[in-house]
């Protein structure tokens, strides 16, 4: 039965199948390690952890479905990486932090996340319903998303996975590519997996923008202003300038769909005169003062017309913005494509704290028949003619800068005549090869199917759905965290401690006392290393409080203390 078990009767009767799952039933303990993490249960309620079990069932046995899922997602905000790394935890803590003797083993935690994730497209399924939920309890005035890849480098060996670019590292590695849409504070929506990645403008066209329609429950406020206003967007979608594409622009705007992004191709710059200071309000509340500038322009050759806002930075020099939004300032454009950078730093912490590009299950699957990749053929042929261009530019280079050093003599002349010949020869040679790499490279078809790739080019996927599963529960978790991050802040004096602070709480040890008689769970709170966090401590306490959250499977109202107070 393993260290910890104490409930002998419930484990047998659930191995002869006599039991549903184990009942919750919390017992008295003192410093409990990391009890402190059960702060964040009334949060993960609130982000819906188990508003949609419906979707999942899992056989009579002694863990049921609650309990899971609260060990996945206390997991998570308690900087446990992985299923394996699970062994290295006190089972009997843990244990009593669920209401039960102690946590299932890794084995037994990963049969059961297998066959919560044994249907493909359930996992897809629930996190659609999660983000609904998100969707409308985030909404503001108009509906804002923040679509962005994320590369997730596979360092194993199950296939040969094409290589991607990855910025972070400045390297082509073997990876595939997660397209996120999150709110402007970072906060995520939902992930989309791509086996072959096509780029942003084709992800936007066939996975963001069809999912925001689907999935966007607009308000009534807002329904009203779109039926009184034809320039008023059902949402508006907010990429980097690898989204840039005016055709795409003018399709999503079709479907009332606006697009804020960078200028991948700038003109010349504007007059300076032209840029009026303004106050700009980012994220957070904070006030900056920019030097901004607005112009109507056309892009592409089918001559799309949007607004497009400069900002002078330092150095006279001119960031370029691009919008199909007709309404709002355009500061209002400037700061929402700013706040961009909230994405950014979503994934660097969700790779730093909650393991977001760890392998979470061995195995691939077979590609579809109808998946296009880049043709293998075509890369190596664009590989050459990059080398020999970067060769020519090289060639040419030299052959404009060389002059004459010595002293004007006709041996002197004869020389440098003699070096210009060769290399303009050189160069001659050069171009004629590169000609020739095009014109094969143009003959060679850019894409082919997967299934019709060469033997020795051929790959599999990874296995989505535990993937997708678990990076759920992470979005649950994370979300979590930020809600009771924005409590802590309120009474902190540096706002960026927030989040350190959180993880030492979820670290600190707490004692249990339930109350049967009067409905109520205590979790007190071993005292932090300084006052001041104390004092945060019992602020969070008190608005947590509040809620009046009640343990999941019990009817035991949770009630959060610091220490003796």
């Amino acid at each position: 039965m393993g260290r910890g078990a104490t409930r002998v009767e419930e484990r047998v009767a659930a191995s002869q199948g006599l039991l549903e799952s184990a009942s919750i039933a919390f017992a008295a303990g003192q410093d409990i390690a990391g009890g402190g993490v059960l702060l964040a249960v009334p949060a993960l309620l609130a982000m819906g952890l188990l508003a949609h079990q419906e979707l999942f069932t899992l056989p009579a046995g002694y863990y049921g479905l609650t309990s899971i899922f609260l060990l996945l997602a206390l997991m998570a905000l308690a900087r446990i990486p992985s299923l394996e790394k699970l062994r290295y935890q006190a089972p009997g803590e843990w244990g009593q932090l669920l209401g039960l003797d102690r946590i299932p083993e890794v084995r037994t935690l990963r049969e059961k996340v297998k066959i919560l994730c044994g249907e493909a497209g359930r996992a897809v399924e629930w996190n659609a319903a999660l983000a609904k939920q998100w969707i409308t309890e985030d909404q503001g005035a108009e509906p804002v998303f923040y679509a962005d890849g994320h590369v997730r480098v596979y360092h194993g060996k199950q296939t040969a996975l094409p290589k991607h670019y990855v910025s972070r590292q400045r390297l082509y590695q073997r990876a595939q590519t997660d397209y996120w849409i999150n709110a402007m504070d970072g906060q995520p929506f939902c992930c989309i997996n791509q086996p072959v990645d096509h780029g942003l403008v084709a992800a936007l066209r066939e996975d963001v923008v069809p999912w925001v329609i689907e999935n966007l429950v607009v308000s009534a406020e807002h329904q009203r202003r779109m039926d009184a206003d034809p320039g008023v967007p059902l949402a508006t979608i907010v990429c980097d300038r690898e989204g840039y594409s005016p055709e795409l622009f003018e399709k999503m705007w079709e479907q009332r769909i606006a697009v804020i992004t960078y200028h991948r191709y700038p003109k010349e710059d504007w007059p300076v005169e032209e840029f009026r200071e303004e106050a700009v309000e980012l994220a957070q509340g904070v006030t900056v003062e920019w030097k901004l500038a607005e112009r109507t322009t056309e892009l592409g050759r089918k001559k799309v017309r949007v607004r497009e806002v400069r900002r002078l930075a330092e150095g006279d020099r001119q960031i370029s913005i691009v919008s199909t939004h007709p309404g709002g300032e355009g500061r209002r454009l400037a700061a929402l494509l700013l706040a961009r950078w909230s994405q950014e730093n979503y994934f660097r912490y969700m790779r730093q704290h909650f393991g977001l590009d760890a392998l979470v299950e061995y195995g691939t699957e077979p590609m579809p028949d109808t998946v296009f990749t880049v043709n293998p053929v075509w890369r190596e042929l664009n590989a050459k003619v990059r080398q020999m261009q970067a060769q020519w530019r090289r060639v040419k280079a030299m052959l404009g800068a060389a002059k004459l050093e010595k002293e004007i003599s006709e041996s002197a002349v004869q020389e440098f005549q003699m070096h210009q010949g060769q290399l303009q020869e050189q160069s001659d040679h050069v171009e004629r090869e590169l000609e020739a790499l095009k014109v094969q490279r143009k003959a060679a078809p850019h894409h082919v199917l997967v299934k019709d790739l060469p033997k020795d080019h051929a790959f599999q996927r990874l296995r989505p759905e535990r993937k997708h599963f678990l990076d759920t529960i992470k979005m649950i978790s994370y979300r979590a965290e930020t809600s009771m991050a924005s409590i802590v802040r309120e009474k902190l004096a540096r706002t960026d401690d927030g989040r350190a602070l959180l993880q030492q709480i979820f670290k600190t040890p707490a004692d249990l006392i339930p109350d049967l008689r009067e409905q109520t769970l205590t979790v007190r709170l071993h005292h932090l290393t300084q006052r001041a966090h104390d004092e945060v401590i019992l602020h969070l306490c008190e608005e947590l409080n509040a809620t009046e959250a009640v343990f999941p499977g019990t009817g035991l109202k949770l009630i959060f203390k610091l220490g003796s107070a």
